[in-house]
Parts: structure tokens; sequence; C-alpha cells
């Protein structure tokens, strides 16, 4: 697996699926910023009605996978989900389809968002409940206070090279700074 994080605002986004296992992934796609989430539901509850999202209450054909970068597939049955994921990969899109890794391009971490701080965990699909066990751990040890340590770093970093820091200088300063302020610290046992 390669970790990566992509840039989705821009890109088109499908869900494909029905049910609460479909709206996790369109939450999931809105939380990393997508703004063109074309939305393919079988059965919804009336959730998806309220969704920011281009919304068909049907599966997508062929052409509609045209385009696409990312397309998510969940709650749908293995046979309805293999065949919309040979068509979403035929089009050129990364797949990923709920609790089936051989049918997946990629899998989605665990996910702890401090602001511009992102920590993701996974398990390769292999073992989720481990990685939520981590990151239910990490969202622990990294509260809201990191967006504004992510934020005051950026900041720093900024007039550091605008003083002509190098890049290892950059490096060195952000460490000293995390020291000072004891950022990365242990809490004291209770």
């Amino acid at each position: 697996m390669l970790p990566i994080f992509v840039d989705v605002a821009q890109r088109k986004i499908m869900v494909v699926g029905r049910g609460t296992p479909a709206q996790q992934r369109l939450e999931y796609a809105h939380s990393a910023g997508a703004e063109r989430i074309f939305l393919y539901v079988t059965d919804q509850d009336g959730w998806a009605c309220h969704a920011e999202a281009v919304l068909y209450e049907r599966l997508p054909d062929e052409f509609e996978f045209q385009g696409a970068s990312i397309v998510f597939i969940a709650g749908l049955p293995s046979v309805d989900a293999a065949r919309m994921a040979a068509m979403a990969r035929a089009a050129g899109a990364l797949v990923n389809v709920e609790d089936v890794t051989d049918l997946c391009d990629f899998h989605v971490p665990a996910l702890v968002r401090r602001g511009d701080l992102s920590i993701a965990v996974s398990t390769s699909g292999k073992a989720p409940a481990l990685a939520q066990k981590l990151k239910t751990h990490l969202s622990d040890r990294f509260g809201p206070e990191w967006e504004g340590r992510v934020r005051r770093i950026a900041e720093a970093r900024v007039l550091w090279r605008d003083q002509g820091a190098s890049k290892d200088e950059v490096i060195k300063r952000t460490s000293q700074l995390m020291e000072q302020e004891s950022w990365l610290e242990e809490p004291a046992p209770l």
C-alpha cells in the first residue's frame, strides 16, 4: 500500500450503495473536502435527500463512471458491488468496496482530523477494529489543541523561510519549538 493524501476538492467522487454504509462514505468524502460528489443509492431512508451531492436513486450505468477519480461502494450485495467495481475501474477510477479487500484499489483508514493535521491508521483492510481502537487512542492523545499548533508551526515556517532559513534549519526550529512547549510529552499517569 502507498499511503498518500489526495486533494479531492475538484475531483469527481462517486458513492454507490445503500443505507448507513453509503451514508458513512458520503460523510467521509465531505470531511475530506470533496465538492463534486455523485451519490447513487438504492435505499436511503431519506438521509440522502439532504446530502450535498448530486443524487440518483438507482445504480449508475457504465457511462456515469466516466471522469470519476474515486468510487466508494458500500452496502450493496456482492454481485452488484463486483459489477459496480468493474465498471468504475474500467473507467479509470480508484475503487473502494466496503469489507471486500479483493475488490479494493485502496482502503479507507481510521482517521483523526485536527484541522490540517490528519493522522491515518490502516491495517490494509485486514483488521478494521484494531485500526478503530488505535484511532480512539490517537484521538485522546492528539486533542483539538493540535489544530492551533499546526497553524502556529505553519505561520512560523513561512516566517523562517522568508528570513532565509534552509529546510534543515526549519526542521530544527520546529523541533525546538515542540520541545519547548512539551507538545509530545506523555501525559502523567492517573
